[in-house]
């Protein structure tokens, strides 16, 4: 009894010690539960026949009605292929080219060039996609930069990239690797500078070279930050980058690029179907909910480590 009460006051006191950083994390915490926890309780028009003047009380009940109708509409089908492959291979490149990018980096010997790449590569993170969309728009416009490489270097027909399904794709998964790899890559290094210099030593003893060691010391040591930033990416699939896609989109590439957040804005905001964009939106959540139990749930009993 003596002892639960001496760690009840040490406990106070730690709490009290640190009131500073509580006092700055509650603005966060108040954003949080504004921003991310009280929507919640508006999934109820998932289940509803949402009228706004009626209100979530005065609405009608419709059960499951919303999610077969948003499963059996004809874009529903493309804008979840394309949700899907898109996202793949975000997540799949946001974490292979910052790897190597890394890799190479923790080779060079001048600190000054080192520093100098990993700002440049970084810079891009910093901007929103209002700015970067509009760069890159420009870039591959068809009167563009690339296309006067094409034309005046090369002597070929101008490309149109912004309006071509077999082009677009690839421009919003390469900006979204570009615009990203800066953050994932400091990250890396930052995982490769923390790992034991005699491994390296005792590698180099055996007789391994710089591939070797990259190869059966560095990788397998930095796997923990790799299968964090998997999982994260994992928890995003559905996501495929809202913002950038609703800025660089047309509707001359609707096929390839349309995914369920610009689908759920069009139901949400143009067709006023709340109820139905609440279900979809609903969908992705409890979509992603499960690729990260999954992807958890695998590396624990794979590797045994836990993220948490």
């Amino acid at each position: 009894m003596t002892q639960n009460i001496s760690g009840k006051k040490k406990k106070k006191k730690s709490l009290y010690r640190t009131r500073e950083l509580h006092i700055m994390l509650l603005p966060a915490v108040l954003f949080i539960t504004v921003f991310a926890y009280m929507p919640i309780f508006g999934l109820v028009m998932a289940f509803q026949d949402f009228k706004p003047l009626l209100g979530f009380g005065g609405s009608d009940f419709v059960g499951l009605e919303q999610f077969r109708y948003i499963f059996t509409m004809p874009s529903f089908r493309n804008a979840f292929v394309n949700t899907m492959i898109i996202s793949f291979f975000k997540i799949i490149l946001s974490i292979l080219v910052p790897l190597i990018l890394s890799l190479m980096l923790n080779e060079v010997t001048k600190s000054w060039f080192k520093r100098s790449v990993q700002t440049i590569v970084f810079i891009p993170y910093f901007f929103s996609w209002a700015i970067l969309a509009g760069m890159i728009l420009e870039i591959f416009a068809y009167d563009g930069i690339i296309n006067n490489v094409i034309s005046q270097i090369f002597g070929a027909e101008p490309v149109a990239f912004l309006v071509s399904n077999k082009y677009f794709r690839s421009i919003i998964i390469g900006s979204d690797v570009w615009k990203g790899m800066g953050y994932n890559t400091v990250l890396l290094l930052a995982a490769i500078t923390n790992v034991d210099t005699t491994l390296y030593e005792a590698a180099q003893v055996d007789g391994a070279g710089r591939w070797k060691q990259v190869l059966h010391v560095t990788l397998p040591s930095i796997l923990p930050m790799v299968a964090v930033l998997t999982v994260l990416g994992l928890g995003n699939i559905l996501n495929a980058g809202f913002e950038q896609i609703l800025i660089m989109y047309n509707p001359t590439v609707e096929k390839t690029v349309d995914i369920l957040d610009t689908l759920v804005y069009r139901l949400g905001m143009t067709s006023h179907q709340y109820s139905a964009a609440a279900a979809m939106g609903l969908f992705k959540s409890i979509i992603s909910l499960i690729f990260v139990g999954a992807s958890y749930l695998i590396l624990y009993k794979k590797s045994d480590y836990r993220v948490f």
